[in-house]
């Protein structure tokens, strides 16, 4: 089945700025997480969906190489990073580098002729509670990751070796080939664009100069990120190749399903269920905060939806602003498993009412109305 395109499948524009599609994201996070919708198959397909969609469209480079060449040039970006937990950033760039060397600036020339190439970046999906996420947290993650041969200190070589000049590149890492008025530069087959050989390959790396290992770090989440949000560990992606620059690391945040409350930017919200009684009459509720219970006054006669905000219990933004609110929805629970003496007591309740009219029920009154209007406007 043919992917669908990643503008549609976040419904935003090709000119969508990253707010845009952070908000679109986020949307449809909530609606499809597989919290919220346990054995629906289509919401998580629909959700692993629109996380694909956001990984591609969040990031620059990436948004950059699917607008030109689309599901085809990630695809291709994929293949060249490996497979696994985490996604190489820079896995198509450095293909390319490997491929047309200072041009597109993928690679860049070492001590000694050598050429060096900096190391993919990796994400990592870290899942927190909401608590977590709206306070900060700590965390420790272990990442496996190809880094820098300790036997041989990146260089691929044996202990006493060191790679040698390739003899047909002379070092360049890339050879000039010529089709009828054109020359092209492509890289060196023999050295495959690194500039030497390595004529003793270490033990341990088999000639590599990186080997894949776990590493466990420390990550500090700030207070008030939100599904969607990166940390960026510099330096703790991939080790680059010949001695090149480490990539980066990108810790994207995913914010569980709270059993209480739902998130929407700073403001979080909550359903509060009211009896019957208290509905009617007016009185408290005791409503649950990120703080603490607080209590809600419900004032006479509220009818079930009814909104209520509460000023600064929301979540105060990660990169600054003003804390958000708290909206509680109120829900009218309709008694259940009455017995025949409360029953009764309904009944005489409900004779009571209609002696004085509609007038207790002024939203029946005004909906029969309309319906009226609505059949009596009819076409014949």
């Amino acid at each position: 089945m043919a992917k669908r395109d990643y503008y549609k499948v976040l419904d935003v524009p090709r000119t969508a700025t990253e707010a845009d599609i952070k908000k679109a994201y986020r949307r449809l996070a909530m609606k499809f997480h597989p919290d919220r919708n346990p054995g629906d198959k289509e919401a998580e397909e629909n959700f692993k969906e629109a996380k694909e969609a956001y990984e591609v469209l969040c990031e620059a480079e990436k948004r950059a190489i699917y607008d030109q060449h689309g599901h085809a040039g990630i695809d291709a970006s994929r293949n060249a990073g490996g497979r696994g937990g985490f996604s190489g950033g820079d896995a198509f760039g450095e293909m390319f580098g490997e491929m047309f060397g200072d041009i597109f600036g993928g690679g860049r020339r070492g001590g000694g002729g050598r050429q060096v190439f900096r190391g993919a970046d990796l994400k990592y999906d870290l899942e927190l509670d909401l608590n977590q996420a709206v306070f900060g947290h700590s965390s420790e993650i272990d990442v496996a990751k190809l880094m820098e041969c300790d036997t041989c200190g990146g260089s691929g070589a044996a202990k006493g070796h060191k790679p040698v000049t390739c003899d047909t590149c002379n070092g360049a890492g890339q050879v000039r080939i010529s089709q009828g008025f054109f020359q092209l530069q492509q890289p060196c087959p023999k050295c495959r664009g690194t500039g030497s050989m390595i004529t003793n390959p270490c033990d341990i790396c088999l000639g590599q100069g990186r080997v894949r290992r776990s590493k466990r770090l420390a990550v500090k989440i700030p207070a008030g990120v939100d599904t969607g949000d990166r940390i960026r560990l510099s330096g703790e992606g991939e080790a680059g190749r010949n001695g090149g620059p480490p990539g980066d690391l990108y810790v994207e945040i995913h914010v569980r399903q709270h059993d209480i409350f739902d998130r929407d930017g700073a403001d979080l919200l909550c359903r509060v269920p009211v009896s019957f009684t208290t509905a009617v009459l007016g009185g408290s509720v005791e409503v649950p905060t990120l703080d603490g219970h607080v209590s809600l006054k419900v004032p006479a006669e509220t009818q079930s939806g009814t909104q209520f905000r509460l000023r600064d219990k929301g979540v105060k933004p990660v990169r600054g602003g003003a804390r958000g609110d708290l909206f509680c929805t109120v829900v009218v629970e309709t008694p259940v498993k009455l017995n025949s003496e409360q029953r009764e007591l309904l009944k005489k309740f409900e004779e009571s009412l209609k002696k004085d009219g509609k007038k207790h029920s002024p939203r029946g009154e005004s909906f029969l109305e309309g319906v009226k209007r609505f059949f009596s406007s009819e076409p014949t």
